[in-house]
């Protein structure tokens, strides 16, 4: 090891920071400011070229129009001397410029000062004269009476073509006397663009002082007297001499104009470039040099490729040695040539060997701690599970103490009562007590499963509207219930009983929350969820119903533990802490949710999503609320009563017995079915679901089914869980009121003897 450090030493080390340094400033970043700045340059430079040049181009091509113009005025001032003017000979001078007029392709007019014509030799000699061009006499006002003039466009009725004419004052003895006119064909001038030789497309447009065009090297048959359009027609328009303008051509080519306007004429030349022709050299020019500047750098890239595969070996060397001590393998010494690689390579050596006698003793002690945490888990929800069970089972026997207390004194009373009239009353707080406890264990009954035999498919609107008479008799006159219910909710499946319940609890909820005046409103309406990823509600289609007060409303913390069971803010004797949880259970139950959101001192709302029906699925109807002291029409069958419960059993065979049933009474399902198989005849079987026993009252039913068809069938529950299908059987749900347990009964018979049936079908 000592030879190894040793020879180390020998290499001359050097910094990889100074190293990337020079290799950045000596090669790259030199090559890319010298190739940018010289590519810029030259583009810049070649263009700048080019522009010149076609503006140079376009003035010395107006002065070549000027100059074509020019000696078609030199002609017409030479006519102008002409002695049989100054004579007065018009006929002889008339003649003499039909000579002149190139056989009638350029007619040449005498007019007066007027305007109007003297001669025309487009037309015989002594034709009435008429008035010459407005425009022509327009602009000979505008430049006075001595110089040459060269109108604008024009199209001649009689030669039926486009035209322009240049025309010359005629002096008689120093006196301004009249003006020679000389017309020519607007093609001549066409011929004379032509004859530029400017790339074939580049655009060489003439156009008069109004942007008209006169000649044009391209499509001049498509565009001639048609006039310019856009920012250049503007500039043309207010007389500017010379300049650019980027748009697009007549013909709808993207182009740069150069254009200049003649002294003489006063006509505009303009020198139309299509922007790539245009841009073509020094693009052509650039790309050359930052081709050049490519190979350069290539190499130069190729060279430090080279470089840097030295300079990076001994890094991913590290880089492996990282991975080594990360698995917690040994990492060995090597020599770099780099000073802080070599340190860092020593650093790396020492920490191996001191992590991997560091892992043992970390993953012991990560051990011992794993352990422990989750010793303390298992003792935190151990003991979460008693005290929430201890609060349900202590707010259950607290509420069941006081109805049971209820209960008893109530009957004691009854028992010593010596007033016959006073019993009524006793008789009436029993009831109550039983209500209460009936009420209770449905509050209970939404933490359980819930079964489809208790599940219907109604109209969401009409179960609300119904229940609202109930929701207004539990509040007093100060507070307003308002409802806002859409029509054609979707329907719901649900139970019938635990809905009205959930809605009852809500609003009682909400009347406690408001102190003195208030409001409460009731919604319901059709909802689409999207269903967010950290949304309470799932995606789908519910009826959201909505119940709003203008109460205090609840903090934070109060909301956070609102649907807990028993968990309440009220005084002892105003609330249960059932109210909002079994609003919770119930909509939890029926595959929705309950919302609710609220804020100190702006109230709360809260929200039922039920889902929506399968489709196809038919609404029934509610039905009519009964009395359940009201008189019921007597029981003429024999009923098989079963049930394991004798306080049940002596409180319920007097009330079939009074209605004139005849009674066989079983404590379990094998001993009904020994008394059918005795040969009893029967014609009812009235059976508790849960009972002690290898049978309950499904499978008992369902063997009487098999093999007593005649026999109708009726269960009775409180709470059972598992999956059943009874097709013809009726359900009772415990407590049940005498008048409930008759009419089951009774309809139980209608469907054995092959009347309405009535469908039960369970799932937990």
């Amino acid at each position: 090891m000592e030879r190894l450090y040793s020879g180390i030493r020998h290499i001359a080390p050097m910094s990889i920071r100074l190293r990337l340094i020079l290799l950045i400033a000596s090669v790259l970043l030199p090559a890319f400011a010298a190739g940018a700045i010289a590519v810029w340059f030259v583009y810049a430079e070649e263009q700048d070229a080019q522009e010149r040049s076609l503006s140079e181009a376009a003035r010395v091509l107006a002065q070549l129009v000027d100059n074509e113009l020019r000696n078609s005025a030199n002609i017409l001032q030479a006519l102008s001397t002409s002695p049989d003017l100054a004579d007065g000979d018009l006929g002889r001078f008339y003649s003499h410029a039909r000579t002149l007029s190139a056989d009638g392709r350029n007619p040449i007019s005498l007019s007066d000062l007027r305007g109007r014509q003297i001669l025309n030799t487009r037309l015989p000699f002594g034709t009435p004269g008429r008035t010459i061009n407005g425009r022509l006499f327009e602009l000979r006002q505008q430049a006075g009476p001595s110089r040459p003039l060269v109108s604008d466009l024009f199209f001649s009725a009689l030669g039926q073509r486009h035209e322009f004419a240049i025309q010359a004052p005629v002096f008689v003895q120093g006196e301004l006397r009249h003006y020679l006119s000389r017309r020519m064909e607007a093609k001549e001038l066409q011929r004379f663009l032509g004859r530029q030789g400017f790339p074939d497309k580049w655009i060489t447009s003439l156009v008069d002082r109004q942007g008209t065009v006169i000649a044009r090297s391209l499509h001049v048959e498509q565009f001639i007297g048609k006039r310019a359009t856009g920012e250049l027609a503007r500039k043309i328009a207010a007389g500017m001499e010379q300049g650019t303008n980027d748009g697009v051509s007549l013909d709808g080519t993207r182009v740069k104009a150069f254009f200049y306007r003649a002294p003489m004429s006063e006509w505009t030349i303009i020198l139309s470039v299509p922007v790539a022709e245009l841009n073509g050299p020094a693009l052509r020019a650039s790309l050359l040099l930052a081709a050049l500047f490519t190979l350069i750098l290539a190499a130069a890239l190729a060279l430090t490729q080279r470089y840097l595969r030295r300079i990076l070996a001994p890094v991913h060397r590290l880089r492996d040695d990282a991975q080594r001590l990360g698995r917690g393998d040994a990492v060995t010494p090597f020599a770099s040539g780099l000073a802080e690689l070599d340190v860092v390579n020593t650093t790396l050596v020492r920490a191996s060997g001191e992590l991997r006698a560091a892992n043992a003793n970390m993953e012991k002690r990560v051990a011992e701690a794993i352990e422990s945490t989750e010793r303390a888990q298992r003792a935190l929800l151990h003991s979460q599970k008693l005290e929430a069970l201890g609060r349900l089972t202590g707010g259950v026997a607290h509420d069941f103490n006081n109805v049971l207390q209820t209960l008893t004194a109530a009957l004691q009373l009854i028992a010593i009562e010596a007033n016959p009239d006073r019993l009524p009353d006793r008789i009436a707080v029993c009831k109550r007590a039983v209500d209460r406890a009936a009420a209770l264990v449905a509050q209970l009954r939404a933490f359980g499963r819930t079964q489809d035999a208790y599940l219907q498919t109604v109209r969401a609107d009409e179960a609300v509207s119904s229940a609202l008479p109930m929701l207004r008799n539990s509040l007093p006159s100060a507070i307003r219930l308002d409802t806002a219910i859409a029509s054609g909710a979707w329907a719901v499946r649900i139970d019938l009983t635990q809905f009205e319940l959930a809605l009852l609890n809500l609003v009682l909820n909400a009347r406690d929350a408001i102190e003195g005046q208030g409001l409460i409103t009731v919604r319901v309406e059709n909802h689409h969820e999207h269903g967010a990823a950290d949304g309470p509600v799932p995606a789908g289609e519910y009826v959201r119903i909505e119940i709003a007060d203008t109460g205090a409303g609840m903090t934070p913390e109060v909301l956070a533990k609102a649907c807990d069971p028993f968990y309440t803010t009220k005084p002892v004797d105003k609330g249960s802490g059932l109210g909002l949880p079994q609003a919770y259970g119930f909509a939890s139950q029926s595959y929705g949710t309950l919302v609710l959101r609220s804020a100190v001192g702006a109230g709360t709302t809260a929200s039922l999503y039920l889902p929506r029906a399968a489709p196809g699925a038919v609404a029934q109807a509610l039905p009519a609320g009964r009395d359940g002291a009201s008189a019921s029409p007597g029981l003429a069958a024999t009923v098989l009563f079963v049930e394991d419960d004798s306080l049940v059993r002596d409180s319920v065979m007097p009330i079939l017995e009074q209605a004139g049933a005849e009674v066989l009474c079983a404590r379990n399902a094998e001993d009904a079915l020994r008394l059918l198989e005795a040969g009893h005849q029967v014609d009812i079987l009235f059976t508790d679901i849960v009972m002690p026993g290898k049978l309950n009252g499904v499978m008992l039913a369902k063997q009487v089914r098999e093999r007593f068809p005649h026999i109708a069938l009726v269960l009775a529950t409180g709470y059972f869980a598992e999956h059943f299908e009874l097709p013809e059987a009726t359900l009772l749900t415990k407590p049940y009121q005498a008048s409930d347990v008759l009419e089951a009964l009774r309809r139980a018979i209608l469907s054995a003897g092959g009347r309405e049936p009535v469908p039960l079908s369970a799932t937990p």
